[in-house]
């Protein structure tokens, strides 16, 4: 079983809480729950409500959207990747599907405890932002480079 220090120093490891003090780190790990996933089994679908975000301490998942010609694997998160935050922080529905490649264990942080803490802490608001729009940035390179690509094959 884990302690608060293992809790704590796993969230140290996430971009998005390297900058928050310890002590409120504590008070996060404390609020989160470890929950283990088998191979193919979902951390949450696309379409559902988001209620929690998630930690990925071991092993690694895949991120699967909906499309007219089925799943498509659009990413794959290893150890140290926070996902789910998107429906958390903007109240929408699940964007994909994120499920277990192998034998998968995260840290789970529910919705309202993860708000508190963004409401309570504003320098964990801000790395929220910076880290959000290095992932828009990265998307948004992602696609012109996929576009140019089409456009030259198209040619």
């Amino acid at each position: 079983m884990a302690s608060i220090k293992d809790e704590v120093d796993l969230l140290r490891r996430i971009p998005l809480f390297a900058n928050v003090e310890p002590h409120r780190l504590k008070l996060l790990a404390f609020t989160s729950e470890r929950v283990r996933f088998e191979a193919g089994q979902e951390l949450f679908h696309q379409g559902d409500p988001g209620d929690a975000a998630y930690v990925i301490i071991s092993g690694s998942a895949e991120v699967v959207v909906d499309t007219q010609d089925g799943e498509l694997a659009v990413a794959t998160l290893d150890k140290n990747a926070f996902v789910g935050e998107i429906a958390i922080l903007c109240d929408v529905p699940r964007t994909a599907t994120v499920r277990a490649v192998g034998q998968l264990e995260t840290l789970k942080i529910m919705k309202d405890h993860f708000l508190r803490m963004v409401a309570e802490f504003p320098e964990m608001a801000v790395e929220i932002m910076r880290v959000l729009a290095q992932r828009l940035s990265r998307t948004t390179a992602e696609l012109t480079e996929a576009r140019n690509r089409l456009g030259g094959a198209a040619g």
